[in-house]
Parts: C-alpha cells; structure tokens; sequence
C-alpha cells in the first residue's frame, strides 16, 4: 500500500535501491554467452523494483552471469590498444561510475540504447520494456 522498501544491491559496489514494492515484467534477449548460460535468448523476467539495478539484481540471482557483464574495476571495464583514452577523442562521451560499468565486449541495452546513455543502473523500467544482455558486443576473427 505505497510502502517504499531499501534494500542493499549487489551490482555496484555500496550502492542502494530503493523502490516502491512494485513487480515489473520485461521482455529480456540475451545474446553470446549470456545466451548460452541462460539457456536461452528470449525470455519474459518479473522482478520486485523499477529501475535497471533492481532488475539486474534479481535477474544475477537466477542467473549466474554477472561475471560475464558487470566490472567491478575500470581495468576490467577498459580495451587496450585500439582506441585512444576517451579524454583524446572529440565530443561527449557517456560512461558509468566505477563498479556500475559493463565488462570490455559487453553491454547492457534498454530498449536499443546503451544504459550508459540513459541513467546507468537508475534507468527506470516499465513493463514490457525490452533488456538486451549482450556479450560478447564485438567479435574479432
């Protein structure tokens, strides 16, 4: 009865959540080898909470593959090589804070856009919004 719950969330690190105790259903795709941990590339996920945090939490749960998604450093998080540092290339450029960002090769998609581009893991979700777990993003030979 619009009782608001926080609860501790294990995606970033220290980070909270707090929602209302509400379920959102979205429509989840899953490629790479999220796709085959899962066992699928296609599914409908309910969850408690609104927001892209709450979400991975409980999808992390079920599923062990947040190994395969979320960094918990920016070594992890960053390519060698290929690119220069984004502080060299021109324009704006949108990233998460350490802990909240996407392993190198791997992304998190909300409705066809990066959720860096949106409001990281705070993206709120709505049913029937689509969460794509990509990884690998790229793949080379």
């Amino acid at each position: 009865m619009g009782e608001t719950r926080q609860r501790a969330r294990q995606v970033g690190r220290g980070s909270t959540d707090t929602s209302e105790a509400v379920a959102t259903t979205v429509q989840v795709r899953c490629t790479g080898h999220v796709r085959s941990e899962v066992g699928t590339g296609r599914l409908e996920y309910r969850f408690e909470g609104r927001t892209l945090r709450a979400f991975l939490d409980a999808f992390f749960v079920e599923y062990d593959v947040r190994d395969m998604l979320i960094a918990d450093t920016e070594a992890e998080a960053t390519t060698r090589g290929w690119a220069p540092p984004l502080d060299e290339l021109p324009g704006a450029y949108a990233k998460n804070p350490e802990g909240e960002q996407t392993r190198r090769y791997a992304r998190v998609v909300v409705n066809g856009t990066f959720n860096e581009h949106l409001d990281g893991l705070d993206t709120e979700l709505t049913d029937g919004d689509r969460v794509a777990l990509v990884y690998p993003f790229i793949y080379c030979c």
